[in-house]
């Protein structure tokens, strides 16, 4: 599976976080709580912190080529 289909907005902020660690910086720049709210999915967590879903999926996955870990 590439990154850009890695990373639907229904996979958990945990579960991004763990396969791509590099996706934590972009949570963070946009204002998305990657720690108590990652049980939620990219989508929720979006909306909940007031960030762009689409903009913050294509962040979401371009940091992701550079750093997906095997399973």
């Amino acid at each position: 599976m590439t990154s850009r289909s890695g990373i639907p907005a229904s996979m958990t902020v945990n579960e991004a976080i763990r396969r791509f660690p590099g996706t934590v910086a972009v949570f963070n720049a946009f204002g998305v709580d990657a720690c108590c709210g990652g049980a939620a999915s990219i989508e929720e967590a979006a909306r909940r912190d007031g960030a762009d879903v689409a903009e913050l999926l294509a962040a979401l996955r371009a940091a992701a080529a550079e750093t997906e870990v095997s399973a």
